[in-house]
């Protein structure tokens, strides 16, 4: 038997596409909503899950909150901007009958403007979405992450991927990267990780480098070289943030 969890908040544009893809597949469908102002919770209601209603209390603790809704020990843990291919529902019913693992990877491939993005650091971006309810937790603060409270517990990867349609417009990606270059800056600032002059000036072009060159995003076409062309972008601008938190400290 599975539970699958997700949390959302106004996710009405993607809520109903991610619980389609659970047919078949969760035994328990727990969505915790955070005051959703939007149909999220009506859309959710017609899929049979069960809302908790939570205040955000951020993405790893709500996430931990949300697992433990879970009456099923094997957990999987969507995003409501996610959805299983066919090949991963084939897949994960395969690990209901029989696991051999105390957690499963899964292949996640992301939207980009109306185009998957196939090659280069973006896929397969591996995240660790299924697992035994009761053998770890989520933690980190930004990018959060699930792990294995066992260090003798293994982990294993599923065939298909998870179909993330993330960014519907270059402008909804520059959003994301202004909030998280700024939480990345803080916590940068916390840890006394300050950012070089040479690291921002060649980090983000060699980034870019790495990204279309080295790692094959040029096979993407111009989807890819605009995707990671923002993705050097990115970091310029969290190393920018890193560096003006550091010297507006040293003003004070």
């Amino acid at each position: 038997m599975l539970s699958a969890v997700i949390i959302t908040r106004n996710e009405e544009q993607n809520i109903g596409r991610c619980l389609q893809s659970l047919e078949g597949v969760a035994d328990e469908i727990i969505v915790v909503d955070s005051n959703s102002a939007d149909a999220t919770c009506s859309i959710a209601a017609q899929y049979r899950a069960r809302i908790v209603q939570r205040a955000f209390s951020g993405f790893a603790d709500q996430k931990n909150f949300a697992a433990r809704q879970a009456q099923n020990d094997l957990v999987l843990s969507l995003d409501a901007d996610e959805v299983l291919s066919p090949e991963l529902k084939t897949a994960i019913i395969g690990i209901k009958k029989q696991r051999s693992h105390d957690a499963y990877f899964l292949k996640r491939q992301t939207n980009f403007c109306g185009r998957f993005i196939r090659h280069g650091s973006w896929y397969p971006d591996k995240q660790c979405r299924l697992w035994a309810r009761t053998k770890g937790e989520w933690s980190g603060k930004i990018h959060e992450k699930w792990r294995l409270s066992d260090p003798n517990a293994s982990y294993g990867l599923l065939q298909g991927d998870l179909m993330h349609y993330s960014f519907n417009s270059i402008s909804d990606y520059i959003l994301m990267t202004e909030r998280y270059t700024s939480l990345s800056a803080e916590q940068a600032f916390e840890q006394g990780k300050n950012c070089s002059l040479p690291k921002l000036v060649f980090g983000p072009p060699f980034k870019f480098f790495q990204d279309y060159i080295l790692k094959g995003g040029f096979l993407d076409g111009y989807a890819g070289f605009v995707a990671y062309r923002l993705a050097a972008y990115g970091a310029f601008v969290k190393y920018s943030k890193i560096r003006a938190r550091f010297r507006a400290s040293s003003l004070k």
